[in-house]
């Protein structure tokens, strides 16, 4: 089970440190509630550095995850790169 202080606490936390505001991150939560699952270690950093290597700053990135938040699901091997 998740708890908000071990699990969504460090997730909302994380979006933040994106340049997320409060509503962005309500936004990409309320479109794509699965993204409070994946692991921040193993799915959502390698993924955002892999957008930061392709040129995308913060804000940028903040942009992409709220317009298409199911963008952080996808494998980076096997669809993204």
């Amino acid at each position: 089970s998740y708890s908000f202080e071990d699990n969504l606490k460090p997730m909302v936390q994380w979006l933040k440190e994106l340049d997320m505001d409060d509503s962005q991150v309500a936004t990409t939560i309320t479109k794509f509630p699965q993204l409070m699952g994946c692991s921040l270690e193993y799915n959502l950093k390698p993924r955002v550095q892999w957008l930061k290597e392709l040129g995308m700053d913060d804000s940028q990135l903040a942009q992409t995850i709220v317009k298409f938040p199911q963008l952080m699901s996808y494998s980076l091997e096997g669809n993204l790169k």
